[in-house]
Formats: C-alpha cells, structure tokens, sequence
C-alpha cells in the first residue's frame, strides 16, 4: 500500500517470491542437515527441534578461531531475525490500537501527543505481556506462532484467494469460511490431530481446505455480488 509505483509491483512481487524460496529453502537444508548430524552422532537427540541451528552453531565453534567466528555470525543473524520482526509487530500492534481500533472503529480522536501517547502505551503494555509470556525457558514459541499462522492461513487466506479469483464469491460465503477455518483449526489440532496415524498433520491444510469448501458452497447458496462489485471486480482483473 506504500509502494510509490504500481509499475514496480511486479519488480517487488518477484523479488519477495524469489526471497521467500530462498529463506524456506535454506530453511529446509537446516533441518535436513540437523537431521543427519543427529543421525550420525554429532549432536544429541533433542528435544526441542526448534534449537538444531544453535546447537549446529555450538558445535562449529569449536573447530578453531575462524569457525568460531563463523558461528558468532550465524548467532547475530538469529538475533538479528528476531528484533528486526518482534520491533515491527510491536509497532504494527501499537498503530492497530491506537489508529485503526481507536480512531477508526471506536471514533475516537486521537491527535498530535494524545494519539502518540496511547501508541507508546500500547507497545509497552504489549512488552510487558511478551515478557510475562517469555518467562518460562521450557516454552515452545515455534509451536505456538505456528498455531496462530494456522489461525490466520485457514480463516483469511481462502478469502482472500477468493475475492481476487472468483467473482461469484461474496460477504456470506467469506463470513462463513472464515468462521468455518478459525474454528476447524481448534477442532484439528485438539480433538482429530491426537488420533496419530494419518490424522495427525497440520492443522492448517485441513482447516483452510474446509474452510475454502464452505466458501464457496455458501457463496453459491446465498444472493451474487451486487452488479457495481462485480464490475470492479471485472475492472480490477482487466
């Protein structure tokens, strides 16, 4: 929304696509590699897979200055990953309340230092509840992100595939994907996903492909767009 050319859309789409094969990638090779290292000896069984680059770190460092130094790099960079997204979900958060929950929803009027004020309040009320969060050394924070990406997937992403794709989509079928999504996530992960075997994967390919299939089911029983949406719809894709 930012972007001061739409003609640079395509520049940017390629780079961000190229970026995240990239990351996912090498995302990919970590886990494989951990994998046969602890299959191998090199490491120990662990019991937090989310360690394995750390504990693969540890144990470069100890082969001389050179890979030591290596393995400082490969720390930084974790650390690095970690405030650059936790310092823009922070911002993102305190902007949320203060801009669009407040001022937008709430009517509220938030100018100059006042809207500053509940923006700066809002982030540290947010810290201070990462930190109480954070407190436990033994809790998992992948498991927990990746149940809230679940969340988000399924509810919004057949949505929003949806309303650029499919014109004949509208409100009551989004309202009731979404609803159908959050809700099969819970139902998953808790009540299906213990059953092991075949059932237990992630949660968010059942949720969204459930939620993607009552989309359209409610979209086709309830009333089509209004004629002006489908003609921007018509003008958008052209």
């Amino acid at each position: 929304m930012a972007i001061e050319d739409e003609n640079k859309l395509k520049l940017s789409r390629r780079v961000a696509s190229t970026w995240v094969v990239i990351s996912m990638g090498v995302a990919i090779v970590i886990g494989v590699v951990g994998n046969a290292m602890t299959a191998a000896g090199a490491l120990e069984e662990l019991s937090d897979a989310e360690t394995i680059i750390v504990r693969i770190a540890t144990l470069i460092s100890q082969h001389g200055p050179l890979a030591a130094l290596l393995a400082g790099v490969i720390l930084a960079g974790i650390l690095a990953a970690t405030m650059s997204t936790a310092d823009s979900q922070l911002l993102a958060a305190s902007s949320s309340v203060s801009q669009d929950l407040a001022c937008d929803f709430l009517g509220l009027k938030l100018e100059g230092k006042k809207g500053m004020l509940v923006a700066r309040s809002v982030m540290v009320a947010i810290s201070l509840v990462a930190a109480f969060l954070a407190r436990d050394p033994n809790s998992s924070v992948f498991r927990v992100v990746s149940f809230a990406w679940a969340g988000f997937g399924a509810a919004f992403g057949p949505t929003m595939l949806m309303a650029l794709f499919w014109k004949r989509s509208n409100k009551w079928g989004a309202l009731a994907g979404m609803i159908t999504g959050g809700v099969m996530v819970f139902v998953w992960k808790f009540l299906i996903a213990p059953l092991d075997g075949v059932w237990a994967i992630y949660e968010l390919l059942p949720a969204f492909l459930a939620a993607l299939a009552v989309h359209v089911v409610v979209s086709l029983l309830t009333p089509a767009p209004e004629k002006e949406l489908v003609a921007a719809f018509e003008e958008a894709r052209g």
